[in-house]
């Protein structure tokens, strides 16, 4: 460092026993953040123009350099700032594996828009954590009525790493997004994983907090996801959010159909339809109290509608044949008067519950259930969503009654719906209301042979189901009954895992509930016969 003031002050750090070395690494190292501080700064002033020419001569003179680990900070710095880093420049990081690495996300932006599968290859891991963070929260030991896998608030859903990293490597790139769009369309249509149509909403909505204006403004499904996102943040359509959804869905102009394709994943995301399945129940217990029909019902019908068309999703994009499903009449006029009937039962047996014994009527609970109810459950999507969603607005009541009599109609349902992760994790948190009900024979018979042990050697996840519901509730099940269940839920060797990790728990738990075998053997020689003594009395 050749300042003649400084000549006379190196003796200083001989003293000090400092090498020459360490002294000119600490001032290379304070002239690099002084550029770094000064690169930064040209990017901020000046014409647009004058400044990114500036930094264009600079990355000629420094780019040769990109290799040595301490000038490399200062020459991705300048990349960084540069909207349109030359072409040449991309290809050779590109091709260096440290390099493409070390580069800014903005630098890797421009890579990854040209070169799809790269950003495919970036993005697949994120997808695949994300698809497993969600079977995680589904298949969770703990649980619970409160705390169930719709309970985060979609705010707080955003903040989740997976969708915060993907909005980073979007950023305010349009043709990144699209990008991410394609995958996600294409994965849903391969796995037919709904929970991919919650990323779609949930990036789009995560930009929209950033109010990135440049992305937000070109999806056409904008202002549609922002209106469900608030419904969704409610657990209810209102009437006014309800008349803008519909606006939106009437809108769609002859020409611009595809557009359905994208609501129709929007509404196909599990927290769409579990506000929509939430908001036709209430409405269905409104217009029994209005002594309407579900036909008069405007808002219902819209409900209907776009629950339709968010279970119609797969079949749209699969056959790219994008216009509204036709709605059957017979959901309409038959089978939503069917459940307000069921309503009804349930009203009248309580009030009957309730009257003075002199005039009470000898009406027990209706246990049968109408044959078409079951064929509904069967052959209609919408009306299985809705009729599985009403059996868990009763569990949630605590109504054993409706509960035991409706249930024979989830052996069998549409695509069996009733055997899906989402419902029998619901199920089983609305099932803690009834712990005590575990103790009787009948209500375990109905709930476990009649219904989770049909399926239980076919589908891995409803085992997974009922041995986590059997960890929560074992103490309060008849022992007889929990043993006849333990060896019914006996692992085969093909068996995966987590099953087989989740029975060993139970053994575990069931074992420590054992009286231990020195305790057996005391008890009895605590109740041997006292030998008899004479009384007084008989002497």
């Amino acid at each position: 460092v050749l300042l003649p003031s400084l000549q006379s002050a190196l003796p200083f750090l001989d003293l000090h026993g400092t090498p020459r070395l360490e002294f000119h690494q600490s001032v290379f190292d304070e002239l690099r953040e002084k550029l770094l501080e000064r690169v930064s700064a040209i990017a901020l002033e000046g014409k647009v123009e004058e400044r990114y020419k500036k930094l264009e001569d600079l990355l000629e003179k420094s780019f040769s350099l990109v290799k040595m680990p301490s000038i490399q900070p200062v020459v991705m710095c300048v990349m960084k700032h540069l909207p349109k880093v030359p072409e040449k420049k991309l290809k050779l990081v590109m091709a260096d594996k440290d390099l493409y690495k070390a580069c800014a996300v903005e630098v890797k932006r421009q890579i990854w828009q040209d070169n799809q599968a790269l950003f495919g290859d970036e993005v697949s891991p994120l997808l695949k954590q994300y698809i497993l963070e969600k079977e995680n929260i589904l298949f969770s030991n703990d649980i619970s009525v409160l705390h169930n896998f719709f309970s985060p608030s979609p705010k707080t859903r955003r903040q989740g790493e997976v969708v915060q990293k993907l909005t980073q490597m979007i950023g305010k790139n349009v043709k990144l997004y699209d990008m991410v769009l394609q995958f996600l369309r294409t994965l849903f249509l391969r796995t037919r994983n709904v929970h991919y149509c919650t990323l779609r909403a949930e990036l789009l909505m995560s930009l929209h907090d950033l109010e990135i204006s440049e992305i937000c403004t070109v999806d056409p499904c904008h202002k549609f996801t922002w209106c469900l996102d608030a419904c969704i943040r409610e657990k209810f359509v209102d009437n006014k959010r309800a008349r803008e959804l519909q606006g939106f869905l009437d809108g769609v102009k002859k020409g611009q159909e595809q557009v359905l394709g994208d609501l129709s994943m929007i509404l196909c995301d599990p927290f769409a339809i579990n506000t929509l399945a939430l908001s036709t129940i209430r409405h269905l217990q409104d217009l029994v109290g209005q002594d309407t029909l579900p036909r008069e019902s405007p808002d219902l019908l819209l409900l209907l509608r776009m629950l339709s068309l968010g279970q119609g999703a797969w079949d749209m994009i699969d056959s790219q044949v994008f216009k509204e499903p036709k709605m059957e009449a017979e959901l309409i006029t038959k089978f939503l008067p069917m459940l307000m009937s069921f309503v009804v039962d349930d009203h009248t047996f309580n009030v009957d519950q309730k009257l003075p014994l002199e005039e009470k009527g000898p009406i027990p609970y209706p246990s049968t259930i109408p044959e078409a109810f079951t064929k509904f459950l069967q052959e209609n999507r919408i009306a299985c969503e809705i009729g599985l969603y009403y059996i868990l607005h009763i569990t949630k009541q605590r109504n054993k009654n409706a509960f035991l009599r409706l249930l024979p109609a989830l052996v069998e349902t549409f695509s069996d719906l009733a055997f899906s992760d989402i419902f029998l994790h619901l199920l089983t948190g609305n099932l803690t209301l009834l712990g005590d009900e575990f103790a009787l024979e009948e209500f375990c018979t109905s709930l476990f042979d009649g219904f989770f042990l049909t399926a239980c050697s076919r589908k891995e996840n409803v085992h997974r189901h009922v041995l986590r519901l059997l960890l929560h509730l074992h103490h309060k099940v008849a022992p007889a009954k929990l043993e006849s269940l333990q060896k019914a839920l006996e692992p085969t060797k093909q068996s995966g895992e987590a099953v087989k990790e989740l029975y060993n728990q139970l053994t575990e738990k069931l074992e420590l509930r054992k009286p231990s075998p020195a305790e057996a053997t005391e008890t009895p020689s605590m109740e041997l016969p006292l030998p008899t003594v004479p009384t007084p009395a008989s002497r």
